[in-house]
C-alpha cells in the first residue's frame, strides 16, 4: 500500500479530530488507508484537502470529514460485523469500512466505476469486500441481513427495501434530499418501527435507480 508521508498524516488526522471525529479506531484506519491512491492523477495534490473531489461519471469522492462522520456514526457503541455500503464510487469509503469490519458489501450501478474500484480494492488487498454491479435501491438479499448499511448518494425518501435488508436494531446512514435541501440522518431499525434522527448539512450526488454500462 502507498503509504500516507507521515507529515501529511498527522496533519490530516489532527484536521479529522478538529472537526469531531474522536473515534481511535476509525482515525486509525483514515490515517492507514491512503487518499491519494482513489483520486484522478491532476488532483492527488488536493487528495488531503477537506473537500469531495470529481471521479467521473459526474460522482465524487466525499470529503475525508464526511466518511469519518458517517463511518463513526456507524460504529458508535455496536458490535457490527457485516455492512452494505450502496454506492462504491471510487472504493475509499470502502476501504475505511473494510478496514473496520468482517465483512462490507458494496454496490456500484456505473460499470467504469466498479470496474475500477473492485480491481484498486483486490490490490491494496482486500480480502473481506464483496463487490456488486447493480441497482443499489435492490440491496443485497443473498447476504442479507446487514448490521448496518450506509449510503453514499442522497434518494428522497428512505428506500423500503434497504430497511427490510437491516437486522432488528440495525442502523442506515443516509444522506435524504428533502425539498432541495439534504440533511444526513441515521436510521435504527427497532421493533417499535423506524427511529430517525436529523445529524448534519450534507452534499451528495443524488440516487439514481437502474444501472449504467
Amino acid at each position: 500500500m502507498n503509504n500516507i508521508p507521515t507529515q501529511i498524516r498527522n496533519k490530516f488526522i489532527d484536521k479529522l479530530k478538529q472537526q469531531g471525529i474522536s473515534n481511535i479506531s476509525v482515525l486509525n484506519a483514515m490515517g492507514l488507508i491512503p487518499r491519494h491512491i482513489f483520486v484522478e492523477a491532476a488532483l492527488k495534490n488536493r487528495a488531503y484537502d477537506d473537500d469531495a473531489l470529481p471521479i467521473g461519471f459526474n460522482q465524487t469522492i466525499s470529503s475525508p470529514y464526511i466518511v469519518g462522520k458517517m463511518t463513526q456514526l456507524i460504529i458508535e457503541s455496536d458490535n457490527m460485523e457485516k455492512v452494505l455500503e450502496i454506492g462504491t464510487g471510487c472504493g475509499y469509503q470502502t476501504a475505511i469500512l473494510a478496514s473496520l469490519f468482517k465483512q462490507v458489501i458494496t454496490i456500484e450501478r456505473i460499470k467504469p466505476l466498479y470496474d475500477k474500484s473492485k480491481l484498486l480494492l483486490k490490490n491494496i488487498g482486500f480480502k473481506n469486500i464483496k463487490n456488486i454491479y447493480g441497482d443499489g435501491y435492490e440491496g443485497f438479499t443473498n447476504s442479507a441481513p446487514f448490521d448496518a448499511i450506509i449510503m453514499t448518494a442522497a434518494p428522497k425518501e428512505i428506500p423500503e427495501k434497504l430497511v427490510k435488508q437491516l437486522k432488528p436494531n440495525g442502523r442506515m446512514i443516509i444522506p435524504l434530499d428533502e425539498n432541495g435541501s439534504q440533511k444526513l440522518f441515521r436510521i435504527k431499525n427497532t421493533k417499535n418501527g423506524i427511529l430517525k434522527k436529523e445529524v448534519d448539512d450534507v452534499l451528495f450526488v443524488p440516487m439514481l435507480k437502474g444501472i449504467v454500462k
